[in-house]
This record gives C-alpha cells, structure tokens and sequence, in this order.
C-alpha cells in the first residue's frame, strides 16, 4: 500500500484494488467466508481450515506479486529513497502511537457538554428573538426563508442548483459583521458541531481496556504526504474560538509521572518556500531570525519594522500564506474585506520585493506543465493530469497545487522525518 502510494498517490491503496489492477485478479473477499458487517457476522473461528488457509495464503501470494511490481516502479519513480528511510520506518512510530494512545478528562468534558447546552440555547433565544418567530435553525431552508424571505437582509439572496437560498459558511460570513442574527446562527452552528463532533462524541471512543482514545493514523490517503487521523481525527481540534481550545484541555497525561509536550515547528511552509525559490530578502530574514510577516509587512506598506501596526502585520500574514496557497487579487480581497484593486497592488508589491518567488512560481508551473507532476525537496510526486486542461477552471487549479504541493509536501516530510527522530531517541 505504501509503496502504491508513493507511486500512484490519488488511486485507492487496498490490496483487492491493487490485485484487480496490476495483477488482474480478484482475491477471495471476506465477506464471502465471514459475511457482511453487522449482527449476523461470523468469527473467523467458525469458517473451515481448509477456507481459512487458502484465504491466508492468496493474501501472502498477492502481497509478494504486488511487492515485486512495485520494487521495480519505486526505482522508476526516484521514490525508493523516500520509502526507505521515511515512509517505512514511519509505520513503527505511527504503531506505537496508536498503541499508546492519548488519556481523557471525561469529567471535564461532561461539565464542558453542559456549558455548551447553555450557550447554545441562550443562542437560540437570541436568534428566536431576533426572527420574531421561532424555526428550525439547523434546516437550511428554514434558515434561508427567515434570512432572506422575511428580514430581507440582502436584495438579491444567493441560491444553490436545487433552487432554495444559500446558507453556506462563506455566505454567512460575510453577512455576519453587519446583522447580528447571522453572527448568532454561525455561533449556534459551531458550538453544536463542537459539542457533537468531540466534546460528546470522543468520550464514546475511550477504549475500556486502556481507559485512553486510540486513534487510527492513515499513511496512505494525503496526496501530499501528509498523515490523516480517524475514529476520532485528532488533528483537527478547533484551537480558533476559546470554546475550542477549551476541547483541548481534556487530552491530559495519564498520571503525575508523564507531561504532554508541544513541538511546533514555525513557519515552516514559508521557510521552504524561502528555501525553494532562493529569494535573498526572504532567506535573510529568516537568517537574522525576524518576525517574517512584520518584514512582509515592512517591504509592503514601505515602513520601518518598528513602526508595523497589529493591522498591517495581519495583512501581510493573509498574504504571505495566500500567496502559498495560489490565492488570486479576489481571494485576498474578500479575506481582508478590502478592494480587489487595492489587493492585486499588495501582490504586486509582494512580488517587486521577493522577486525569487515570483521566477519560483512561474518556473514551476512551467516545468510542471512539461512533466505533468511536481516534487518534494525529498522526491514525493504529486501529478497533475489538469495541469494543460483546456478547461480554465481545472488547469487554474492544477497550477496553485503546483505551486502549492513542493511545499505542503515537503513540510509533511520533515515532519514525518522528525517524528522517527524523536522516536529513536525517546527509546
């Protein structure tokens, strides 16, 4: 699978996909000894020998023919490097990881449910009152009727193919500074999803033999190589609302003889792209270890480093990491609730004073569009089968993943190369 990966990064990984494709056959399935998922499932106890052992070794023949296709395509792909000395040894860490799990504060998180009912009923008094009715605020069409049927609070409401009024994160929030209501409607729905999705939902999920949550790290399912966590996912904690961060108070060490220790590196996307694209003014910043979105911010708005304010500092933070992300004028515009002439001039300005990342950005999507993919500083691939599309829209697309991949890519790798290190020396 990880070697499938490393080749092939957006096909399936499971061996039955791989057999049928590369080897063109279909393995026995195990619904056909055991059943379907469900109550009348069998054991694996109950189905004959005979069946067990030509299940068993059907799997061994098909791992050793996919292994053997594979070595030869890992070679081809320059990608032998990357499995060996980082995906491979990663599988342990991530093993032991799981294993060991993280512990709980169910208490804590029982007392944080309750506060977050309050919260969100007063929400819903709130929003009740200001509808003058009272509705379901969870249906989207309800919601829609009460925004912009009866309050009437835009001329021409956004609809969806379906033909009822749009209540999407996007179109909330840019109504949100202006009518209270729509404010409250985007704190009712984050609180709901935040007591549902974690703060009730990962107490279900503390395994009763361990006392702690055991998470499942996917190796294999990021195309740019970074790791993915399900049943619970862990990585995606909400730190943005104090709500949020309170979630995070519940993951303690298991007693007085472990500490939980935060690592972060900072930075590092820009720091590769300072690195990848060799721009002088980015690379001696980081050298001289400044705060680099006050120096963005400094080179844009033409002053001193001192004299930056808390605005201009953000401005260029939105900027310094949209531009990463292939971010167009409009995108920024929208991001900063500013003109989209005055952003295009940000960009411009951006590019006059880190030329490096201008010749970066324009070489690679030129060498992507000749080789059809691009490459971590490590040697992962990413392709781009849109990259010369004459469909606008999806070449648009594949151009800011061709930007965008080298580095979210490259910063998944020294990460992962990091978690073997720490690994090895904490045994």
């Amino acid at each position: 699978m990880i070697a499938h990966y490393l080749i092939n990064p957006d096909m399936r990984h499971n061996m039955d996909v791989l057999a049928e494709t590369y080897l063109n056959y279909t393995p026995v399935s195990i619904e056909e000894l055991i059943g379907k998922k469900g109550k009348n499932q069998k054991s694996m106890a109950d189905v004959p020998v005979d069946q067990q052992t030509e299940y068993a070794v059907e799997d061994a023949d098909v791992t050793l023919q996919l292994k053997e296709h594979f070595q030869k395509e890992l070679g081809e792909a320059n990608t032998q490097k990357l499995f060996d000395e980082i995906e491979i040894p990663l599988v342990q860490v991530l093993a032991d990881m799981e294993l060991e799990g993280i512990n709980l504060d169910q208490e804590f998180l029982g007392s944080l449910s309750e506060a977050l009912n309050n919260d969100i009923a007063s929400l819903e008094k709130s929003i009740y009152e200001e509808a003058g009715e009272e509705f379901n605020i969870g249906s989207p069409k309800q919601l829609g009727e009460i925004l912009f049927d009866k309050l009437k609070l835009v001329d021409k409401p956004k609809k969806t193919r379906t033909g009822q009024y749009s209540t999407a994160e996007d179109v909330l929030s840019y109504l949100a500074p202006d009518h209270e209501i729509v404010q409250h409607v985007l704190d009712y729905r984050g609180l709901s999803k935040l007591k549902s999705t974690y703060v009730d939902a990962l107490p279900a999920q503390v395994n009763a033999n361990t006392g702690r949550v055991h998470t499942d790290y996917m190796q294999t399912v990021a195309a740019t190589g970074r790791l993915s966590s399900n049943n619970p996912n862990l990585q995606n904690i909400p730190i943005r609302t104090e709500r949020g961060r309170q979630v995070r108070k519940a993951f303690v060490p298991r007693n007085e003889d472990y500490v939980l220790l935060a690592a972060d590196y900072s930075q590092i996307e820009l720091r590769i792209m300072a690195h990848l694209s060799g721009d002088k003014s980015l690379l001696t910043a980081f050298a001289e270890g400044e705060d680099i979105h006050r120096h963005t911010a400094s080179e844009i708005f033409c002053v001193e480093p001192e004299n930056v304010t808390g605005d201009q500092r953000r401005s260029a933070k939105a900027i310094n990491f949209g531009l990463i992300y292939g971010m167009s004028a409009h995108g920024l515009s929208k991001q900063l609730g500013i003109e989209r002439h005055q952003a295009a001039k940000y960009m411009e300005t951006y590019f006059e004073r880190y030329p490096g990342v201008r010749n970066y950005m324009d070489n690679t999507r030129e060498q992507a569009k000749k080789d059809g993919y691009v490459e971590t500083i490590f040697g992962r691939r990413l392709y781009l089968p849109e990259i010369n599309s004459s469909n606008g829209l999806r070449r648009q697309y594949a151009e800011r993943t061709a930007i965008n991949a080298p580095m979210q890519g490259s910063a998944a790798d020294i990460i992962k190369r990091a978690m073997i290190s720490i690994h090895d020396w904490l045994l």
